[in-house]
């Protein structure tokens, strides 16, 4: 479980660096739907939304596993990432240490200059029990539609955050 979100963190602050000069005009978060490319939420009653362009999804089959990984950020630093590792279609997936199929989340406030700084809040957690659901409404062969909602734990601390009315629509990365 940490090897993931060390490299969810990893990945995340790649793609910040790179995206760091961008801005965003769409300052709106949170809600049942997301503009294509986007993820939204409400993030400790905070809107988010991501940019297009630090928005990607990938889906990867090995061994008749199927993992879908969708990630968005934004022009400051923060990232929203959800892994659904045993994807078996349209559905409910349970945030939760005892789920058959393992889904995690990450909300992450990325410190560009000293990315050792960078804050992770990452759903399971020890005694989490169901810390949140993600729920995929739509899929193809080049997008994915869905919903979420979790509350992670800082990696770092005992503070939690939650983030609520999530909503993602990103298309499948090419490879």
């Amino acid at each position: 479980m940490k090897t993931i979100k060390k490299i969810g963190l990893f990945f995340a602050i790649a793609l910040v660096s790179l995206t760091t000069s961008c801005s965003s005009d769409d300052n709106g978060g949170g809600g049942s739907n997301a503009t294509l490319g986007t993820i939204r939420a409400r993030v400790a009653g905070a809107n988010y939304t991501s940019m297009e362009m630090g928005t990607f999804a990938t889906r990867q089959v090995i061994g008749g596993l199927t993992s879908i990984t969708v990630q968005g950020s934004d022009a400051s630093g923060k990232a929203i990432q959800i892994v659904i590792t045993g994807y078996d279609g349209l559905g409910s997936y349970e945030i939760s240490e005892d789920a058959a199929i393992s889904t995690v989340a990450s909300y992450i406030e990325s410190n560009i200059s000293n990315p050792m700084n960078s804050l992770v809040w990452a759903a399971p957690y020890e005694n989490s029990g169901v810390a949140g659901t993600v729920t995929v409404t739509e899929i193809s062969e080049t997008n994915i539609k869905g919903t979420f909602n979790f509350t992670g734990k800082n990696q770092d601390g005992e503070d939690t955050k939650a983030v609520t009315n999530g909503a993602f629509n990103v298309n499948f990365s090419s490879n």
